[in-house]
């Protein structure tokens, strides 16, 4: 959306497609009876005859005309600044921002798939960014974006997600020259008076021209691409925590770089893609869009909202590096920090007080809820360390014993009961990093407690 740690912003035939793409790089799809359960894929070549179009609203795209920040204070955002013309020979969505130098002369462009149902998988987007004005005088600080967000709910809500896959700043902004790219992972941030946390990459070069804007997030790291180049591997608390809608705008950060005139800025996405809890290579990612297009098809969407659902057989030509874990096993991760319940050195000792890591899916980390109300890994079990029920009782690792006080559920709520004492894992004492202690708290519904499965 155009936010850095120095940045300050007010926040106002388908399915048979996606196979034969799929297997035609090795990769197989999961089987059409369970396609229900599946993940799925967003694919859209924005093959649209206007904003007007029907189909627009129809594929939950929408397209911004209220009010409100970022960028210059009392500009508009005008549905008409977003068009769906042809360029360099492809269907593209363009966003268009104006300005003549004054607020009420300057217009910026945003649209959303916004039913927020993206958290982890593969994002990719064909982007044309451009380094001087369609027509005008050159200088302004125009920020042309890509990124996932989820609302914020209050300030330094530590729920709140938003990953910016690119933001150029051809002619710079926020105190930086230009050209510069940014990419951004958001923990949480405060509007005024401003505070953000943050983890940002950034590249100071031109990047005019078509570009391939990609990242995974999987395993508590969002890794970012341009061009199939890694330009950024970000992790911890930054990891997103609850799902996002897709965004791209255009938007002048301030008037202070306008030489006079009026000035017209284009930014063109040719196409956008995303494959939910799948991690696709760049060029596994490119295939697929390469046989939508051979197919013929300009639309597929069947991402689902949960995210507990199954993404099949995963993206890769390459056999996995670990052992499988047991069926029905997941890692555990935390909402306030990313990182995931796990079992000191990877061994299994009875005793052992489990920790929070960086997620890493390895047999430590991989917990499987039993019938009898178990958590297990590695062949033993969740414990409340000696049978205690009370606040600040550590979590352990134990051999599982038939006692009831080793039941655990997750709930609808994300929360990990204790069955026995009604008590939460909590993180202790809010540490976000690598080895924090767990123990069981009341329940409180804070983000320290809130868990999800990965």
């Amino acid at each position: 959306m155009g936010l850095t740690s120095t940045r300050k912003v007010a926040i106002g035939a388908t399915i048979a497609a996606t196979a034969a793409a799929l297997t035609g790089i090795g990769i197989a799809a999961a089987p059409s009876s369970s396609a229900a359960a599946g993940c799925g894929v967003l694919f859209d070549d924005f093959n649209y005859s206007s904003r007007t179009d029907a189909a627009l609203g129809q594929r939950g795209w929408s397209i911004r005309s209220n009010a409100g920040g970022p960028g210059v204070a009392g500009a508009r955002w005008l549905a008409d600044n977003v068009s769906f013309p042809t360029v360099d020979g492809q269907k593209v969505a363009q966003l268009k921002a104006v300005t003549d130098g004054t607020a009420a002369g300057t217009s910026h462009a945003e649209f959303s798939q916004s039913n927020r149902r993206f958290f982890e998988g593969t994002y990719l987007a064909r982007i044309k960014f451009s380094d001087a004005p369609a027509s005008g005088t050159d200088g302004d600080h125009v920020n042309q974006t890509f990124y996932t967000i989820s609302p914020l709910a209050a300030p330094m809500d530590p729920t709140y997600s938003e990953l910016d896959f690119s933001e150029y700043l051809p002619n710079g902004g926020w105190g930086e020259a230009g050209p510069i790219n940014y990419q951004t992972s958001w923990y949480t941030y405060v509007a005024d008076p401003w505070y953000a946390d943050n983890q940002h990459s950034q590249q100071q070069r031109s990047i005019n021209g078509w570009h391939d804007v990609m990242a995974t997030v999987s395993g508590g790291h969002i890794k970012y691409y341009i061009d199939g180049a890694l330009v950024g591997d970000h992790s911890g608390k930054v990891y997103p925590r609850q799902n996002m809608s897709i965004d791209f705008n255009q938007w002048f950060i301030d008037l202070a770089g306008h030489a006079g005139g009026t000035s017209t800025w284009l930014q063109s996405v040719d196409y956008v893609y995303h494959a939910k809890k799948q991690v696709l290579s760049p060029a596994q990612a490119n295939a697929v869009i390469s046989g939508f297009r051979s197919a013929g098809t300009t639309h597929s969407d069947n991402v689902v909202s949960t995210n507990d659902c199954d993404p099949g057989v995963p993206p890769t030509t390459n056999p996995p590096t670990t052992t499988p874990p047991a069926t029905g096993a997941t890692m555990l991760q935390s909402t306030f920090s990313g990182r995931c319940i796990d079992i000191p050195g990877g061994v299994a000792t009875t005793g052992a007080l489990l920790q929070t890591w960086e997620c890493n899916g390895t047999d430590a980390q991989k917990w499987a809820f039993q019938s009898d109300g178990t958590v297990r890994a590695m062949g033993k079990c969740m414990d409340p360390a000696g049978g205690a029920l009370a606040n600040g009782t550590r979590i352990q690792l134990a051999d599982c014993n038939t006692n009831p006080v080793q039941r655990f559920t997750l709930t609808s709520a994300r929360t990990l009961v204790n069955v026995s004492s009604g008590r939460c894992v909590d993180i202790k004492d809010w540490v976000g990093s690598n080895g924090a202690a767990l123990q069981l708290w009341d329940c409180a519904a804070t983000a320290n407690q809130l868990w999800g499965k990965l």
